[in-house]
């Protein structure tokens, strides 16, 4: 058994749920996860995460989405923790770490992206340069809006996944 995991398993609700709210930035998707305990592995933790996540409404995807600082930057536009915030930041590490020019080209392209689809571009940047970032937002600038939610909540998925895979090895 995972130690972080069974203590989580033994939390009441509400605190289960703000316990893995910074892996994902959705109350509903917490609220939800903690719920669905206990839950024996990291197996099953990641499959019921995502199976919450796909279920929740667009409001909630767009709660996660919120909990984010842009590309390249390192400020949420609302409502992140401490955690999320600096689970961000290890996150866009390779592209945080890239030259003038590129950070030009990044808040470039974000400001498109949100003019076209008023919200921030989402994207699992995890390894990630930011040429590579930028390459994916351009192609995901032709999706039309149904397209791209249902992308930038996938990205979100797995971002959510690997911050749940770090929080379990937290310990």
């Amino acid at each position: 058994m995972n130690p972080v995991l069974d203590l989580w398993n033994s939390l009441n609700q509400d605190s289960a749920a703000a316990t893995v709210l910074p892996c994902c930035g959705s109350r509903a998707w917490a609220s939800e996860l903690a719920a669905r305990r206990p839950i024996a592995d990291e197996v099953t933790l990641l499959a019921e995460s995502s199976a919450v996540w796909l279920s929740l409404p667009r409001e909630a995807w767009q709660e996660a989405f919120d909990s984010h600082p842009r590309i390249g930057e390192q400020k949420a536009q609302k409502n992140a923790t401490a955690e999320s915030l600096k689970a961000s930041a290890k996150e866009q590490s390779v592209a945080l770490s890239a030259d003038d020019a590129a950070k030009h080209a990044l808040k470039e392209a974000n400001r498109r992206y949100e003019e076209r689809f008023g919200r921030i571009f989402i994207i699992c940047a995890s390894g990630r340069s930011a040429s590579e970032i930028l390459a994916a937002l351009e192609a995901r600038m032709s999706n039309d809006d149904a397209t791209e939610m249902y992308e930038a909540a996938e990205q979100q998925r797995q971002i959510t996944a690997l911050r749940l895979k770090r929080w379990l090895e937290a310990e």
